[in-house]
């Protein structure tokens, strides 16, 4: 893997952190970004071999730092194929610390299980079922509870607090790996967001903006500006396939208004928090009523992101709103086509509605998956610390520094001045979105059950057009939650 790499492909490997999390999955990746990248990267490969030698040698150092007393065996389990490594960040980050690890302990034999990620699902669920899951093992959010309760997982809060790296985790990236006040999982692999404001900079500074407008009122200015001088409306945005409006707007929306604690009580399913709840009720009132003010374009319930997000590469539309997957496929686009457009690119978090009260510089991104430990492995203390050992080195901050260099990624343990400098202005910017200058939330639809969103986003579609209101809608995921997921 090349450590400079051009910004089309370091922008199209940030889909993969974030399939996991949203509806979007397999059907949304840039296409057009592998060929051209792989023809001008071949240039650069013999240049950037030796500094890519030297930093795993770097890596490898510190993997060796760790003295252990295990010499058995260790089952790990995951899904970092070698096919999916290729041009995959997260991926290749993972399988490159794997490796460095195994060479520093070279008396602990780690037995990898590796599986495509669909088969990986089905397999590590049968068994969890059977009881016999392996040592070491990528553990999914919304299994955390159920397998928690059962036994099945080690209770890694004293682990995870004691670690070397704590003061550097990322502690949101924890939510999906807790029940009550204890952790389960060390989160791994890299993190893109669902939802960011992508904008033309030269098109709203023409309408009088510097940036993208931190409040909705001066968008709906901006859109009689932009209507008036030959635009079809102001925000591109795209919900045909129904899930678009819970990932790419709601959880971030929802978080505006409830605040983070609420989602974590909703994961818990403790009874402290409730979809009828009344911050939760006025973040859908707030989503039907900006869908009806006439600044999105009309048609967004019947037009996927893919379609959307061509308004905007068309310059019919200044703004666009989606995921990190569309930022890589309008970058990839925009670079190939018109250089301009590329280098006017503009990220800002939703606009915050005038009667939300919580953080209003959150975006949802998220770590769809964990480092988890067999509750079982406990009962042989040197290989649990040679367990422990492995998922704080995968997660910390060898594996943080790798994918930032080379792809401009970012995992749990942060970065302290990260060198972007081989990369353009655009990818750096999209990376400081991500991981720098906003506030984490949770991606809805990453956990709970799908029964419960399938009723959300059903009725989603109905509000955003007008049909039906706040408190029906919150009332009916409300029940759709208590029957799928309080009783399991």
């Amino acid at each position: 893997m090349k450590k400079k790499v051009l910004s089309v492909l370091l922008a199209s490997t940030m889909v993969a952190g974030i399939l996991a999390g949203c509806g979007s999955s397999s059907s949304t990746e840039a296409p057009a970004a592998d060929a051209s990248t792989e023809a001008a990267a071949a240039d650069t490969e013999a240049a950037e071999e030796a500094s890519t030698e030297a930093a795993a040698e770097e890596d490898t150092e510190a993997a060796d730092s760790a003295e252990l007393a295990y010499t058995g065996e260790i089952n790990l389990m995951h899904y970092s194929t070698s096919e999916e490594s290729e041009g995959n960040g997260g991926s290749d980050g993972f399988r490159t610390m794997i490796a460095n690890w195994e060479e520093a302990h070279p008396d602990i034999t780690l037995n990898q299980n590796v599986l495509a990620n669909d088969e990986y699902k089905t397999q590590i669920a049968t068994m969890a079922a059977a009881g016999d899951l392996p040592d070491v093992f990528l553990l999914q959010g919304m299994n955390t509870k159920s397998w928690a309760a059962q036994g099945l997982i080690l209770d890694m809060t004293d682990i995870i607090k004691d670690s070397p790296y704590y003061a550097d985790y990322n502690q949101d990236y924890f939510t999906p790996f807790k029940d009550g006040d204890k952790l389960y999982g060390l989160p791994v692999l890299t993190g893109g967001t669902c939802t960011v404001v992508i904008y033309d900079k030269a098109a709203w500074k023409d309408a009088g903006f510097d940036s993208f407008p931190d409040n909705w009122d001066d968008v709906k200015k901006a859109d009689e500006y932009f209507k008036a001088n030959g635009y079809d409306g102001t925000i591109a945005f795209g919900n045909g396939g129904q899930w678009q409006a819970n990932s790419d707007f709601l959880s971030t929306l929802g978080d505006r208004y409830t605040g983070k604690e609420w989602f974590q009580h909703i994961i818990d399913g403790d009874g402290e928090a409730s979809f009828t709840d009344d911050s939760f009720v006025s973040a859908l009132q707030f989503m039907q009523d900006i869908f009806q003010s006439g600044i999105f374009n009309s048609d967004f319930n019947s037009v996927t992101n893919e379609d959307a997000r061509e308004y905007f590469i068309a310059g019919d539309y200044p703004a666009f709103i989606g995921g990190n997957w569309d930022e890589s496929y309008i970058a990839a686009t925009l670079q190939a086509d018109d250089e301009e457009a590329y280098n006017n690119l503009g990220f800002a978090v939703l606009p915050q509605p005038a009667d939300a009260t919580e953080d209003a510089n959150s975006q949802n991104i998220g770590l769809g998956y964990a480092m988890a430990i067999n509750s079982k492995v406990a009962d042989d203390p040197d290989k649990l610390a040679a367990c422990i050992d492995f998922c704080e080195y995968v997660t910390g901050p060898e594996f943080a520094s790798y994918v930032a260099e080379n792809y401009a990624l970012g995992g749990l343990t942060k970065v302290a001045d990260v060198d972007l400098s081989g990369f353009d202005e655009v990818t750096q910017a999209f990376y400081n979105y991500s991981y720098v200058d906003t506030t984490p939330c949770e991606i809805y639809d990453s956990y709970v059950d799908p029964a419960v969103w399938s009723v959300c986003n059903t009725g989603l579609q109905e509000l955003m057009n007008g049909t039906g209101t706040a408190k029906d809608l919150a009332a009916d995921i409300q029940a759709a939650y208590e029957e799928n997921y309080l009783k399991k």
